[in-house]
């Protein structure tokens, strides 16, 4: 994902991407509105190995619905309604992160109708809820993100705040109005340093053009 908005991203847009067919549309921003990164500046050593675990576990899970649901390819294709009624199947841990999964795409979806409707108000709960389910059903926060993004929370202007990466550290991405942005990255930068001595990078990441092609001029001997 990373890669391909790098390369089709578009200023001031979010791209929404479908992984299976790699169909993409762009979703305008609000112009009110900033994309600000607050990095925790710790990253803990299990990640690589807890983000294959989690796979697994996904995997498992749509193994296991597919003997009852057998058009399911991936969780994508499973509803919340459906993991329920099938839940008696599932290891509590296997429902939880397949919980997590469905439920994210649910909130994905509802993200661009609000950012179609200009209802910035409907973005919070939906970025708060997706770090809680990050934390609790995928279990792949850290309770530095979780401070950070408590931190955040309690800041005017703070639309929603919510942990992004693989977790167990890294970042959180927090959508501030454009007026507080300032003031945010000042109070949250001195609250995160005072509670845990790092001095966390905080800034601003505008959504830009993805890869251009530049033509440079030839260099020419100097007269």
């Amino acid at each position: 994902m990373d890669q391909f908005v790098s390369c089709y991203g578009r200023a001031g847009h979010a791209l929404l991407l479908d992984c299976r067919s790699l169909e993409h549309k762009f979703v305008r921003l609000p112009a009110d509105l900033q994309l600000v990164i607050c990095n925790t500046m710790v990253r803990h050593e299990l990640a690589s190995g807890e983000y294959n675990a989690r796979r697994a576990e996904c995997e498992e899970g749509v193994r296991i619905l597919r003997i009852v649901l057998p058009e399911v390819r991936a969780l994508r294709d499973v509803t919340l309604s459906q993991l329920e009624d099938h839940r008696r199947n599932l290891s509590p841990k296997v429902f939880a992160r397949c919980h997590h999964v469905i439920s994210e795409n649910a909130r994905v979806k509802s993200v661009v109708e609000a950012f179609h409707r200009g209802d910035n108000k409907a973005l919070g709960p939906l970025l708060q809820n997706s770090h809680r389910s990050l934390r609790d059903d995928f279990e792949v926060s850290c309770k530095e993100l979780d401070l950070m993004v408590e931190i955040a929370t309690a800041q005017p202007g703070l639309i929603g705040a919510r942990m992004t990466g693989g977790g167990f550290g890294g970042c959180t991405i927090n959508l501030v109005e454009s007026a507080a942005v300032s003031d945010f990255r000042r109070k949250v930068a001195a609250e995160y340093s005072s509670t845990t001595g790092l001095t966390p990078e905080i800034y601003v990441s505008p959504a830009s053009e993805g890869v251009q092609q530049i033509a440079l001029a030839e260099n020419k001997p100097a007269m």
